[in-house]
């Protein structure tokens, strides 16, 4: 079998295992990604930094740790930071910064064997849930280059899915784990809060960091090598059956306005495949949940956000921000962060404590909850950005600095800004593990992801379920359009 062949059919952990028997080196590897890389790219615009020659030097010398032995890595450029390397966080801002050490989790993933060859788009400091930077311009879907890969995690998602890697870090404070997963048709799980070491001072400690792939078992793995607990290994736990769960389908808008008909489909199809392998199914939902205010304190712990990542948690705090630095979304979160009351962040605490509150007592009935990732699959190429009229008045906003009116946008922006995301910042509120599992195509060809979310800390159970589903409806071998794997590659000669 060739390199590029065993690329094709094997996951993280079977490179790994492959490195390991003398099947292949680290070398071999990692010419086939950078290869890879190099020939969807120019049409996904993906890459935001190349590392390819520090990454030769480590393969060169071979001493890599299981379980990944020497399995070519991507590192989103937000979040951890890799040392030495650009990290622009999507900004025009950072586009200089260059920090000196890698954090805790890229150490944790070097300590794995993975080894970071490049670096991947994200949003201006994973704001939005689209990958559409104006330092780098939009990435792009390989299922269909007019449409998102989603974000924030967009780069990595949508190089994976291309089969350049089997697996790539991304990070989730809103959905930017699950969103790019269920865009790209791979399989993408938010661990619990804490359960990983992470970067950031966003009030309600949403954020978490772990990686999208094509494999179950793979983010499995990876959640044992960067946890932060001890226990039971994931891997372990996650080959035993999950037995007959109890899971709840929310059905209702969520913190959006409605789901389309794409959306429905792949929650009914779920709802059908859960059932048939014996578990019991209820279309339930918690009561009392007022998601409008929950939409708001969202909106306040992203500005909170925004407002720390330059300002407390800037580091380059000496530099100052230029008007052109930052895109109008971010301005305006910005502006946002600078009104914010006490109360307000307070208030918006207790609404997060509230959340929680109701969706563990709800739990006690439930195993997991089941919903659509997305209400929609993913959109077109500058479909969400905002219209002339929105920057207009984001300019007129943060020139006049009103704190009436800038309270005023932020309850309007807060009522729309979830609408195609309407579950995913759920549950980084709540702090429960949720993933996006890749179980239906769209008549068009474009993967749509259903999400299952369990209790607090039974991230075990959630990859039981996953595991299960994914021997049930393999996903592995589906490719899409832009492929950079051999089989496309033997067609594409052909014809």
């Amino acid at each position: 079998m060739s390199i590029a062949e065993l690329y094709d059919t094997s996951d993280a952990l079977g490179l790994g295992e492959a490195v390991r028997a003398g099947s292949c080196t680290p070398v071999e590897l990692l010419e086939e990604a950078i290869a890879r890389a190099e020939r969807v790219n120019p049409a996904l615009n993906a890459l935001t930094a190349r590392l390819y020659e520090q990454a030769r030097s480590r393969a060169s010398r071979g001493a890599f740790g299981a379980p990944f032995s020497g399995v070519p890595f991507l590192a989103k450029d937000l979040g951890p930071a890799v040392g030495g390397v650009t990290h622009s966080m999507g900004s025009r801002y950072f586009a200089s910064y260059v920090p000196p050490v890698d954090d805790p989790f890229f150490a944790r993933t070097a300590a794995a064997g993975l080894n970071v060859f490049a670096k991947t788009s994200t949003p201006e400091f994973g704001l939005l849930p689209y990958t559409e930077p104006a330092l780098f311009g939009p990435c792009r879907n390989p299922w269909n280059l007019e449409r998102t890969p989603g974000g924030s995690s967009g780069g990595s998602g949508a190089l994976c899915a291309a089969g350049v890697v089997p697996l790539a870090h991304g990070n989730d404070m809103g959905g930017s784990i699950r969103i790019p997963a269920s865009c790209n048709g791979l399989f993408g799980l938010k661990p619990s809060r804490g359960r990983t070491p992470t970067v950031g001072g966003v009030v309600g400690e949403a954020n978490v960091d772990l990686g999208i792939s094509r494999s179950v078992r793979d983010s499995a793995a990876l959640l044992d090598a960067t946890r932060l607990d001890e226990g039971e290994p994931f891997l372990a736990a996650m080959r035993r059956d999950p037995g007959r769960l109890r899971i709840a389908v929310m059905r209702g808008p969520g913190l959006g306005h409605g789901v389309r008909a794409e959306a429905r489909a792949a929650l009914d199809d779920a709802v059908g495949l859960c059932a048939a392998l014996g578990h019991e199914v209820a279309d339930d939902e918690p009561g009392g949940i007022d998601y409008g205010a929950m939409s708001y304190a969202l909106l306040l712990f992203f500005a909170s956000q925004i407002g720390w990542q330059l300002g407390a948690g800037n580091p380059t705090p000496h530099k100052p921000i230029g008007h052109d630095d930052l895109e109008p979304a971010t301005r305006a979160m910005l502006a946002i962060a600078r009104v914010l009351a006490l109360d307000e962040l307070t208030t918006a605490v207790a609404r997060q404590h509230e959340l929680t509150a109701r969706l563990t007592r709800f739990m006690e009935r439930y195993d997991v909850i089941l919903t659509p990732t997305l209400a929609a699959p993913p959109v077109r190429i500058g479909e969400l950005g905002l219209s002339t009229s929105e920057k207009l008045q984001i300019e007129v906003l943060t020139r006049l600095r009103s704190p009436a009116l800038i309270r005023k946008a932020a309850r309007d922006i807060s009522g729309r800004m979830f609408d195609w995301l309407p579950y995913t910042p759920i549950f980084n509120l709540t702090g429960q593990p949720a993933m996006s599992v890749p179980l239906w195509w769209s008549a068009e060809g474009l993967p749509v992801g259903v999400q299952f979310a369990g209790r607090l800390g039974e991230e075990a159970r959630l990859l039981q379920l996953a595991a299960q589903l994914e021997t049930a409806r393999p996903w592995h071998d589906r490719r899409p359009p832009l492929a950079s794997d051999a089989a496309a590659q033997r067609a594409s000669a052909s014809g």
